[in-house]
């Protein structure tokens, strides 16, 4: 995937001597059950954007074209000419942060070849308002589990690497707008407590490293039993995984790839979720977290 953006550079815009860079931006998954728009972890699975200096045409109306002007707002420069490319593990449209990888790493580009205007939480600042909201985005540039609110830094830990994520990935697409189309307007109040507990417990236990206290906080009524019609083997694939030993699982981010978590058996835990989604199309992936988040390569 290519783009070009952007208008030669002003003479007085400082650049670097690179003209080439390449971000590393990790998969994330996020929500985690009942942690709506505000949980996530950074997955060790990635996309790698390089962004190259370049005397291309402005193309409006574009995700890179939006990111890149937010980037010359927010660092008061005048725009240089860029295109870019995107390569890497992430798939698109399947709630694993494929949108973020793109954003993130253009801002993290840009950022680099304008002489670093901008500091690293700047640039999640700016992504996440991109985004609308910052659960993907908060892993994806720190790494770890995070917990993030619109406008404040998050707060992030690092994720043992005795626990593995077992990824149902479906054959077909969910979009996020689609997806929240479907979420109703009121909710029964003891079932949004319960939610509320499961993502406090969720929370402690990560911070804790307490990974046992996790069995059985995944229960959410918040979103996915109104996006179950999207993934109509979601509840099934959980349990299934679950059966298996998974300590739970979820819909990952808006769907539609479904997550459980593991510290043993993985790939039991996989061929339990295979069979029970039935869908010859779908791919398990077993993978860690990624502590590290947003990197430069050289």
């Amino acid at each position: 995937m290519r783009a070009g953006i952007g208008a030669p550079a002003a003479e007085n815009c400082p650049l670097s001597l690179m003209h080439e860079v390449t971000i590393r931006v990790p998969a994330t998954t996020a929500n985690l059950g009942p942690g709506f728009d505000c949980l996530g972890i950074a997955l060790a699975l990635a996309n790698r954007v390089t962004v190259r200096t370049a005397d291309r045409p402005i193309e409006s109306g574009t995700m890179p074209a939006a990111a890149a002007e937010a980037f010359w707002a927010a660092a008061e420069r005048a725009p240089f000419g860029f295109d870019w490319s995107i390569a890497g593990d992430v798939p698109q449209s399947r709630g694993m942060g494929s949108s973020v990888t793109v954003r993130l790493g253009l801002l993290h580009g840009l950022n680099e070849l304008a002489g670093k205007p901008l500091n690293a939480d700047r640039l999640f600042d700016l992504c996440a308002e991109l985004e609308g909201h910052p659960d993907n985005a908060a892993p994806a540039a720190y790494g770890g589990f995070a917990v993030s609110k619109q406008g404040a830094k998050p707060i992030t830990v690092p994720v043992d690497e005795s626990l593995y994520f077992v990824l149902l990935i479906p054959d077909f697409e969910v979009s996020t707008p689609q997806a929240r189309k479907v979420l109703p307007d009121t909710l029964d109040r003891r079932r949004a407590v319960e939610s509320c507990v499961n993502a406090c417990r969720i929370t402690a236990a990560f911070i804790a490293r307490d990974y046992s206290a996790l069995r059985g906080a995944f229960t959410d009524h918040l979103h996915q039993p109104h996006r179950e019609p999207l993934i109509p083997f979601l509840s099934p694939v959980i349990a299934a995984g679950e059966a298996a030993g998974a300590l739970g699982g979820w819909l990952s981010g808006s769907g539609s790839t479904i997550c459980c978590l593991t510290s043993s058996d993985p790939d039991g835990v996989a061929a339990a979720m295979q069979r029970a989604a039935n869908s010859p199309g779908a791919r398990t992936v077993i993978t860690r977290a990624d502590n590290q988040g947003c990197q430069l390569l050289a």
